[in-house]
C-alpha cells in the first residue's frame, strides 16, 4: 500500500487519535479542502480512517428573502410609497409589486386600510403604519437573525417559508478519526517527499523527477465536479422548441415587447370594455402613455368591425370605438398580438408562422404563477384549411415536441377563434398534460387585417411544459439564477 503525499499528510495530522472536522484538517495540513476530501476518500478505501457524518438542517434566505432583507418587505415598500404620496393612493396607481401581496400583508399588520369602491378604491396609511414606517418588524428582524444563524420563533419561520423568503437547507458535517490499521501505517511513514503532479520539460531536463514522488492517478477516484459554461436550462429548452418548429416549416414572427392596445386587443376583436383590458389583468405604461396607430385604412376597418361588424357578416359589439384607448401602450400581455401584426403585414399565403413571446400580466407570484412568462404562438394561413387541419397540426406538435404517446382534444372557448379546441397529450412519464389551445381565427379578426383565407391559430403553455420537462415544481425556477439548480440540469434538451 503506497500512500500519496496528501494522504500521508492527513494521516500524520490525525495520528493522535482525536476526531477532526474537515475545516480543522484544512487548517492543520494547509491543503485545500478538495485535496483533503480526496485524501480522506483514499484513506477510507484502505481502511486507515473512519468517517462519521453529522446531518443537520437549518433555514437560509432565498433570493427573494435576501432582496427583502436589503430593501425591506413588500408591505414596507408600500408604506414608503404611501408616505411619498401623502398617505393615500388609488389601488390602480400602486407601483409596489406584487401589489396584491403588499396590500394583503400591510392590511394584516394594520399598516393600511382600504377605502372607496371600484375605480375609486384607495389604500390609506394608518397611524400604526406611520409609526412603523422605519422600524423593522418581527419578520424583518427574523430575516436578519436567520442570516446570522440565530434562533427564530417557529411561527414566524413558517410564515417566512410560506412567503418563499426562506428555505430549509440540509447540511452534512464530516468528522475523521484514524483507525488502528491507520495508526500502524502512520508509524511506517518516515519521510513525506515532494510530489510531482505533472511532468514538465524543466523537471525532466534537471532530473528533479528522480528525487521526488510522482503522483499516481486512479481514474475511478472521485474528483471535484467541474461546471463548464452552458446555456441556462430553460433557455436551452426554448431553443430546442424553436428548432423543432423551424424543422416543421414554421417561420419566426417578431414584434416589440411594448405594444399598442390596438395590436394586443382591438385587432383581435376584443372589445374596449372587456374585463381583461382593466388594470387587474394588464399593465400600462405611464410614460409614454400612448403610441402611434398604424395606417388610417386599417384602423378604420378595425373600428367599423367593432362598432357594426363592417363587411364581416357580424353585428360587431355595438359601441363607440375609441382611438385614444387603442393607442395606449402596454407591455405585451399575449403572444397573439404578434399574429395580428403578421397578418396585417402581407404574409405568405400559404404560410406557417410561430413566435416564442415574452408576455406580462399582473398576478400573485407563487409556485405556479409569474408576472413575466413565455407563450408559444403559431398560425397557419391557407385556402381550404378546416378544423381537421387544426387537429393534425396539434397532434404533430404533441408528438414532435412533447413526445406524446397519445393525444386528446376537448371543445373550448377563446375570444378570437371559432371553433376552438384544447389539446392534452399523454407524456410517457408525466401522464396527461394540458399543452394549450387552438382554433380558426374569426373573420372579425382576419378580414380587417386584409386576409380572406382561413387562419389556424394555436397558443401553447410553454412554461408549464418546461416545468414538466425539467422536473421542477416551482415555475419561478425557470428564470432562476440559483447556481445549484442551474448546475444540476443539463443544457442538452431532447424533445
Amino acid at each position: 500500500m503506497e500512500l500519496e503525499r496528501n494522504e500521508a499528510l492527513v494521516l500524520k495530522a490525525i495520528v493522535d487519535g482525536h476526531e477532526y472536522s474537515l475545516g480543522e484538517l484544512v487548517e492543520k495540513t494547509r491543503l485545500a479542502l478538495p485535496a483533503v476530501v480526496k485524501a480522506i476518500e483514499g484513506l477510507k478505501k484502505y481502511g486507515l480512517v473512519s468517517v462519521r457524518e453529522e446531518k443537520s438542517s437549518e433555514y437560509s434566505l432565498t433570493n427573494e428573502g435576501e432582496l427583502s432583507l436589503r430593501e425591506g418587505l413588500v408591505e414596507r415598500k408600500l408604506v414608503r410609497e404611501l408616505i411619498d404620496a401623502g398617505g393615500n393612493k388609488k389601488v390602480e396607481d400602486i407601483e409596489t409589486q406584487p401589489k396584491e401581496v403588499a396590500i394583503g400583508w400591510a392590511i394584516r399588520k394594520g399598516w393600511v386600510r382600504i377605502e372607496g369602491e371600484g375605480k375609486e378604491k384607495s389604500v390609506v396609511l394608518t397611524d400604526k403604519g406611520k409609526e412603523h414606517a422605519e422600524t423593522p418588524d418581527e419578520m424583518e428582524l427574523a430575516l436578519e437573525k436567520i442570516r446570522k444563524g440565530e434562533d427564530v420563533d417557529r411561527k414566524i419561520l413558517e410564515m417566512l417559508r410560506k412567503r418563499g423568503l426562506i428555505e430549509l437547507e440540509e447540511k452534512v458535517e464530516r468528522f475523521v478519526r484514524i483507525t488502528g490499521r491507520g495508526a500502524e501505517k502512520a508509524r511506517e511513514i518516515k519521510e513525506i517527499k515532494e510530489e510531482i503532479t505533472a511532468l514538465t520539460p524543466e523537471i525532466i531536463r534537471t532530473g528533479k523527477w528522480k528525487h521526488a514522488e510522482i503522483k499516481r492517478y486512479d481514474v475511478k477516484d472521485p474528483v471535484r465536479e467541474i461546471y463548464p459554461a452552458k446555456k441556462q436550462p430553460y433557455r436551452a429548452f426554448l431553443d430546442e422548441v424553436k428548432r423543432k418548429l423551424v424543422s416543421m416549416g414554421f417561420k419566426e414572427m417578431e414584434g416589440p415587447l411594448i405594444e399598442l392596445e390596438f395590436w394586443n386587443f382591438d385587432a383581435l376583436f376584443q372589445p374596449q370594455n372587456h374585463p381583461a383590458r382593466t388594470w387587474t389583468d394588464t399593465y400600462r405604461l405611464k410614460y409614454p402613455s400612448h403610441g402611434r396607430l398604424p395606417s388610417k385604412k386599417l384602423v378604420e376597418r378595425v373600428k367599423k368591425t367593432h362598432e357594426n361588424g363592417w363587411k364581416t357578416g357580424s353585428k360587431g359589439w355595438g359601441y363607440k370605438w375609441s382611438e385614444e384607448i387603442a393607442s395606449r401602450l402596454m407591455p405585451r400581455a399575449q403572444g397573439t398580438a404578434l399574429s395580428a401584426r403578421t397578418l396585417a403585414s402581407l404574409p405568405e399565403i400559404p404560410g406557417k408562422y410561430f413566435a416564442i413571446a415574452r408576455c406580462y400580466r399582473p398576478d400573485k407570484l407563487d409556485a405556479t404563477h409569474l408576472i413575466e412568462f413565455n407563450q408559444v404562438e403559431g398560425i397557419v394561413i391557407g385556402k381550404g384549411l378546416n378544423f381537421r387541419h387544426i387537429l393534425g397540426i396539434l397532434k404533430k406538435f404533441a408528438v414532435e415536441v412533447a413526445r406524446a404517446e397519445d393525444v386528446r382534444f376537448y371543445p373550448d372557448y377563446y375570444p378570437f377563434t371559432e371553433p376552438s379546441v384544447q389539446l392534452s397529450a399523454k407524456h410517457p412519464e408525466l401522464g396527461w398534460v394540458e399543452l394549450g389551445g387552438a382554433g380558426i381565427f374569426r373573420e372579425e379578426v382576419t378580414k380587417p387585417l386584409g386576409i380572406d383565407v382561413p387562419v389556424i391559430a394555436c397558443g401553447l403553455g410553454i412554461d408549464r411544459l418546461a416545468m414538466f420537462k425539467l422536473g421542477i415544481r416551482d415555475i419561478r425556477y425557470l428564470f432562476s439564477y440559483d447556481l445549484k439548480w442551474i448546475r444540476k440540469h443539463s443544457s442538452i434538451i431532447t424533445l
